[in-house]
Parts: structure tokens; sequence; C-alpha cells
């Protein structure tokens, strides 16, 4: 009986290849399959961040993902996905499917990994966040001693981004998208545009960082506003 190969659920970071984990790399360098999400017709992020990191004999396997906020296109692309990804693992192989920033926050490994992970054996590797990387591009403390930090898709209710942004020190907001001028309107609401921080593409080479008033009509998927109200660093 042939032993299964192992997936693995592989954090590669928010665009910088020189954030991918050592560990990351010497897996995308050992592992027999690399698999990464892409939208159809565009060039694979994930694929574009870890390029450097490929063997040449790599197998690829590339599998499309709609950016529908249906469930239906999605849930199917990823039974698709799976059963590619689980043929490879059924003949013995091991494969490393690639996630921007980590498998686990928003990371759309999840859905493979509940189709996966009852039958065979998975490893995930943390990535840095796109939270850590817009945080450390600011400059400023995200969360200290007892604050609390609340990360909040702009996909929410304006009134539940208004309950975050007056229930805590510091707001991460994700996917901003065409929700800018609801979130934009949140963070006037709340009083906190002084404070507020736009952050597009963190960590990638056209990465822009502008106050919140300053941000762009459109804002692209990968973009967020970080709102820090004090993170006190005790002096």
């Amino acid at each position: 009986h042939m032993t299964s190969g192992v997936l693995y659920g592989l954090g590669i970071g928010p665009g910088d290849p020189e954030l991918i984990t050592l560990k990351a790399a010497r897996l995308l360098s050992e592992v027999d399959v690399v698999a990464y999400p892409q939208v159809p017709g565009r060039a694979s992020l994930a694929r574009s961040i870890a390029a450097a990191h490929l063997p040449n004999d790599v197998e690829e396997l590339a599998f499309d993902v709609p950016m529908a906020v249906d469930r239906a296109p999605g849930q199917s692309a990823y039974d698709a996905a799976a059963g590619r990804i689980a043929e490879h693992l059924e003949a013995g192989r091991s494969v490393a499917v690639l996630c921007e920033g980590d498998p686990l926050f928003y990371g759309s490994f999840m859905y493979l990994n509940a189709r996966l992970s009852g039958r065979f054996g998975v490893e995930i590797v943390p990535g840095v966040t796109s939270v850590g990387a817009a945080s450390a591009r600011l400059g400023k403390g995200l969360i200290a001693r007892d604050e609390r930090l609340s990360v909040i898709s702009a996909t929410s209710p304006e009134a539940d981004i208004l309950a975050a942004l007056n229930g805590s020190a510091s707001v991460a907001i994700l996917k901003v998208g065409k929700h800018l001028a609801k979130v934009k309107a949140a963070v006037l609401a709340a009083e906190l545009m002084d404070v507020a921080s736009y952050v597009e593409r963190a960590s990638m080479a056209e990465e822009r960082v502008v106050p919140l008033a300053q941000a762009p009509e459109k804002a692209p998927y990968f973009s967020m506003i970080l709102v820090i109200k004090g993170a006190d660093p005790w002096l």
C-alpha cells in the first residue's frame, strides 16, 4: 500500500518574496507538486510571490477561484480543486498549496483543508499577514498591553464597522475594494479620520501608504484601512 502524500498549506506572506519563511521556502524545494489559486484570465499572485523559490522541475497545479460573492461557484471550484489535489496525494505525491498572507487568516486554504484534512495528513505553515506588513510599514504600534484589536472585512455592514471602530483601540479593515466609501463614512462617523491610514498592496513593489483622507477614489481588493487610536508605548 502506497503511503499518501502530505498536503502543506504554505503561508507565503503579503507580497514581498523575502517575507516567505525559511520553512515555507524549504518545503517549496522539497514537494512534488505546487498548487496555487488563480482568478480566471489573470496571472496567479501567489505564484508570482513564490516564483524565486520554485524548482524548475516541480509540477504545477493552477486552480481557478472565482472572485464572486455568491458561494455556489466558489464551492464547486474548491470541490474541483480538492479533487485534483487528492489525486496527487493518493498517488503518494506531496502537494504544497501557496497561500497569500497566512493560510488561516482570510485564507482560501481553509476551504481545501475542510475538504481534504479528514483523508490526508495536513501541515500548515503560518505566514506574515497583510495586517502585520501594513502596521510595519506605518511604523505605529498596532496593539499594546490591555488594548483591543478588531479585524473586520469591509464587506460588513457600516453599523458593524462603526461598532468595531468605537469599541477597539485599533481596527484593521480588510478587503476594502469597492467598499471604500462605506468605510470612510464609518470612520467619519466615529470621528477617527485623523488616525486612519490607507495601505494598498502592503509590502509589494507598487505599495501605497497614505492618510485615509487622501486615499484614491477607487481601491483594489488588496487594500486595507488601519485605524490606530492609541497603542501607548509606555513612555
